[in-house]
């Protein structure tokens, strides 16, 4: 399957700050939910509050459902909907190129991109503890680091964010919501956008990929090893980490905003 190369001159519509703020959202909620989110919730709840009703009513909405079901709920909830199929599969190269070659040569791209922005995979290499096309990794860095070059990676993988949201608009899941706020920040799909859409993804993965969710990605594996939840991020060499009164990250990358 190509890269989605229709809205690669796009720019985006919202402010440098509101982007920001949205991708930082989405990252952290599309992460695997720590124990301190519940303290959280009142601090994402005023970042949504700035943002554009079409990327912060469905947030919200998310936030309301966190808080109603609670931290262990949400956490059993995710590991079933991420973690044990690849149907709602994180990974953006997985959908353009499913378990080919292929794969391994656009993860290293993705890494020497962070590289050449100054950002390196904490425990890069065999102790990695997440691919660089995990999606809340690219949000991440799209967020903190260099909106421009994710704004690229994103919109060249637009048709596996359409996959993600049609796989979890049919399991009715949450998350749902947090992928819709991130479409909101992307160029918008007339009909023809659509149809093109459709028929890239008829096309489904090359011949020796495994499947995923439409017609050619039906088949659903059990857990296939490829993802763990991160117990690390990205941060450039020498970077200060964190402080407690930011917003925080979910892949921690050091750059100030």
């Amino acid at each position: 399957m190509m890269p989605w190369r229709r809205h690669r001159k796009a720019a985006p519509t919202l402010d440098a700050h509101q982007q920001a703020d949205a991708w930082q959202l989405c990252s952290l909620l599309l992460d695997h939910p720590e124990a301190g989110l519940p303290e959280q919730l009142p601090a994402l709840r005023a970042v949504v509050a700035g943002l554009p009703g079409t990327v912060g009513e469905p947030l919200g909405r998310f936030l309301d459902h966190a808080e109603r079901v609670g931290l262990a709920e949400l956490q059993r909830d995710y590991v079933d909907t991420f973690d044990v199929t690849r149907r709602c599969a994180l990974h953006l190269t997985y959908f353009l190129h499913g378990d080919t070659r292929n794969r391994g040569v656009a993860l290293v791209q993705f890494t020497q991109l962070y590289r050449s922005h100054g950002v390196v995979l904490e425990g890069e290499g065999e102790h990695a503890g997440e691919l660089p096309d995990y999606l809340p990794v690219v949000l991440e860095f799209g967020a903190t680091v260099a909106p421009d070059a994710a704004w690229k990676v994103l919109n060249d993988h637009r048709v596996g964010i359409e996959l993600l949201r049609r796989a979890l608009e049919r399991r009715d899941s949450p998350w749902l919501d947090v992928v819709r706020a991130l479409r909101a920040t992307l160029p918008e799909l007339d009909g023809d956008d659509e149809q093109a859409l459709a028929r890239l993804i008829a096309e489904g993965p090359p011949q020796e990929s495994v499947g995923l969710d439409d017609s050619p990605y039906a088949v659903d594996p059990a857990l296939d090893g490829l993802r763990t939840p991160p117990t690390s991020g990205c941060a450039p060499a020498g970077a200060a980490p964190h402080t407690p009164e930011s917003l925080g990250t979910t892949i921690p990358v050091g750059a100030p905003r």
